[in-house]
């Protein structure tokens, strides 16, 4: 359990020993979900408000999706964050527990959060502007959870790019499409976990027992946009990626298209021309052709003649 105190006129610290909520202020308690199992006893021990069961084993379960539910001493916030072994086109998420009471904010989360480690060392570095209340400091969390979404957009964006670049070159046909599903699904999973993260702040923000500022409903309001912008990005990629497939089928029926003219191309040039060596080819004994001295040059001169004309006709009909 790591405690960190707030207090007004004073910079963060962390509180050593057995916890107590100062006379001004907050407390934050930080529990990590693998090692402190039974984070509930000593929230019970400082605020004297007993934990539902149920609520303990949500923010014990690594599959729980995010949401909201509230009491009557405190509102529970699971809220669903980017694992750090994500990796390009990948991405895995963990749920974060959020227990907000008056003057206290349970966390319970994975041991190797960056986002909250990353708040707790700014914060104790007074390097932002300090929270005033438990729900800010739930903001500040929340909020970098999300830029960590914001930041997937990037890497994403480049792998399509590249995957796009690929589809379009001759030389060497695309055949990564089990690369490509995983992807979309991946967006698609992208998707619904924005839906769900939506859902879980809005309804804890219309239905909240803490009374929100102005300033934090703002702030909130910022929050429900950012998460917006991802799905919205999500939505967009998973309609490129279907772009990309149809484009996949244009291409390869314009290089069949292609390939099937100059097919046609050589059809039409050498169908007279076997016309012409079938005639002759036929064991008739009175054919007068056969006779002539110079048959043989003759027939072939008419018909690389022919093909010439006909080769040029093509190529005026800008045929190939």
């Amino acid at each position: 359990m790591d405690i960190i105190s707030f207090e007004p006129g004073q910079r963060p610290r962390r509180v050593e020993g057995p916890p107590a909520i100062p006379a001004e202020g907050f407390l934050w308690l930080d529990f990590e979900r693998d090692s402190e199992p039974d984070w509930y006893e000593a929230v019970d021990d400082l605020t004297g408000v007993k934990v539902h069961e149920g609520h303990v084993q949500d923010s014990l379960n690594l599959a729980h999706p995010s949401y909201y539910d509230g009491v009557g001493d405190y509102d529970m916030l699971v809220f669903r964050s980017l694992a750090p072994e994500t990796e390009e086109g990948e991405f895995a998420t963990r749920p974060t527990a959020f227990f907000l009471f008056d003057r206290v904010l349970v966390t319970v989360r994975a041991p190797d959060s960056r986002s909250i480690a990353n708040i707790k060392k700014r914060v104790l570095e007074s390097n932002i502007r300090l929270p005033s209340r438990p729900v800010s400091l739930m903001h500040l969390i929340l909020n970098a959870m999300i830029d960590r979404f914001l930041a997937m957009r990037e890497p994403l964006t480049d792998v399509l790019d590249a995957w796009r670049d690929a589809l379009l070159d001759p030389r060497n046909p695309f055949g990564d499409w089990h690369a490509v599903l995983a992807y979309r699904k991946q967006l698609r999973k992208l998707q619904m976990l924005c839906e769900g993260q939506q859902d879980a702040v809005t309804e804890w923000r219309d239905l909240a027992s803490v009374e929100l500022t102005e300033h934090l409903s703002v702030r909130y309001n910022d929050l429900l946009e950012h998460i917006h912008r991802v799905y919205k990005y999500a939505v967009y990629q998973q309609q490129e990626v279907e772009s990309m497939v149809q484009l996949h089928f244009s291409a390869v029926a314009h290089r069949t298209n292609e390939i099937m003219r100059v097919l046609t191309v050589l059809s039409g040039i050498f169908l007279p021309l076997t016309l012409i060596s079938g005639i002759y080819g036929m064991n008739f004994e009175y054919m007068p052709e056969l006779k002539t001295h110079y048959g043989y040059f003759i027939t072939l001169g008419g018909m690389g003649g022919l093909a010439a004309v006909l080769l040029l006709f093509f190529w005026y009909k800008k045929w190939f």
